[in-house]
């Protein structure tokens, strides 16, 4: 894809979430998501924290986190959690759904890589029917090599990651299957709902099988 094409993407993919979105019911905004410790508000601070965070901020946060990305992270998405209401970071998201940020180094791809993942940490345990559009997921897919495997901490040894509804796979050994933007939240570190994966390894990546859920705030390199 071309810039002009993934910026659409991105558009398009931010629209989308925040149509979902609007029609949570107000328990909802507190229920949990695979982001462990991070409700649905938290999460959508995160995705909007771009737009809101200048260099100076950035800067500031950074050097408060000790230069943990992470730890900055998470201090921002519950610090902005409290002080926004649900209305206030839906708006934000609405009001810059066509918005040119991109992560240090990752180009628009990240920034489209970004929105998905975290789009899905939020529609996946809430059990909304959502599923991205082929396009835009091929784009992320595509992408995923060993360093960005690695980046999660993901343990795929001796194991196959296989699209159920598309042609892609990723590694060799026993096949762990399911739809392949549930493959790409295993990629990611996340633990899925039970049920959602399928093979002898599938415990493994499920929450029956972990005592907590993974969290990476960066971008991904996939």
């Amino acid at each position: 894809m071309t810039d002009t094409e993934v910026r659409a993407a991105i558009t398009a993919e931010r629209t989308e979430l925040a149509e979902i979105l609007t029609g949570l019911d107000a328990d909802s905004w507190d229920a949990p998501t695979l982001c462990k410790g991070w409700r649905v508000r938290e999460v959508l601070a995160h995705i909007t924290l771009p737009f809101r965070l200048s260099e100076t901020r950035f800067a500031l946060e950074l050097l408060r986190a000790a230069g943990g990305f992470n730890r900055l992270a998470d201090h921002a998405a519950h610090q902005d959690a409290a002080r926004y209401s649900a209305e206030d970071l839906l708006k934000s998201l609405w009001d810059n759904v066509a918005h040119p940020w991109k992560p240090p180094g990752y180009g628009f791809a990240g920034a489209l890589s970004h929105d998905i993942i975290h789009g899905l940490d939020i529609t996946v345990p809430l059990g909304l029917e959502r599923r991205v559009p082929e396009d835009r997921l091929r784009l992320v897919l595509d992408a995923v090599n060993p360093k960005s495997v690695k980046f999660f901490g993901v343990d795929l040894k001796g194991i196959e990651l296989r699209a159920e509804d598309l042609d892609w796979s990723y590694g060799t050994g026993e096949v762990l299957s399911g739809t392949a933007q549930h493959l790409l939240l295993v990629l990611c570190g996340r633990t899925l709902p039970d049920g959602t994966l399928h093979g002898e390894n599938a415990q493994q990546f499920s929450w029956s099988g972990q005592h907590g859920r993974h969290r990476k705030h960066l971008p991904s390199p996939v």
